[in-house]
């Protein structure tokens, strides 16, 4: 969990994930507070964007930002909370690791965490397609993936034969295929139905 804080103002904050949809490896949310004073141009949902466009957006945004946090919930969190729970916990921690404690949150898709234990003293709403119309929430779109992105290249190293750092963790081809030649590795979600599979092709109970 990291964050910085840049100067005062508006204290909108908004927050997206990554990794909801890999078969491995964490989910990461961000939380940022744009500076009305330092506009950034190029933000959108980070999905739209390709990865040299992210990896130059993502250090403007630290710098430009009020405050910003990154955080995760890792795989085993996924597997006892489930996908959406670890995401809405990931959420919380980026919301707590900001610096300054935002006025008001926007969260991008259709549900919302719970934080009305956080002692934030704020208002909460969530933005169906956020991240590709509130600017604050793209810029926290990009940090989540940029961040997620580069830990998936460093545990790479750590467990070859999956290709981790092409593929982040997601179900691709050349991931499956490395899942039905050698057993899941520690970074693989255990609840999710192809990781379960290649447990089983593997001799291997994959308990939760």
């Amino acid at each position: 969990m990291k964050f910085r804080r840049r100067g005062e103002g508006i204290r909108c904050a908004g927050v997206d994930e990554a990794g909801r949809g890999p078969l491995a490896g964490p989910v990461v949310a961000a939380a940022v507070i744009l500076n009305p004073n330092r506009r950034i141009h190029g933000l959108g949902d980070s999905k739209a964007l390709t990865e040299e466009e992210r990896d130059c957006l993502a250090p403007i945004i630290r710098e430009r930002a009020l405050a910003w946090a990154v955080a995760w919930a890792d795989r085993d969190e996924i597997d006892s909370l489930n996908i959406l729970g670890a995401t809405f916990l990931a959420m919380r921690r980026a919301l707590l690791a900001l610096p300054v404690c935002p006025t008001h949150i926007q969260v991008d898709g259709n549900q919302l965490p719970r934080i009305d234990d956080l002692n934030l003293g704020c208002t909460v709403e969530y933005i169906i397609e956020g991240d590709a119309k509130l600017s604050s929430i793209g810029a926290a779109s990009i940090l989540a993936k940029t961040c997620r992105d580069a830990m998936m290249q460093k545990l790479d190293v750590c467990y070859p034969g999956f290709q981790f750092a092409d593929h982040k963790g997601y179900g691709t081809p050349a991931h499956l295929a490395a899942l039905r030649r050698q057993e899941p590795s520690p970074l693989h979600r255990k609840s999710f139905s192809p990781v379960k599979v290649a447990f089983e092709m593997n001799g291997v109970v994959a308990n939760g």
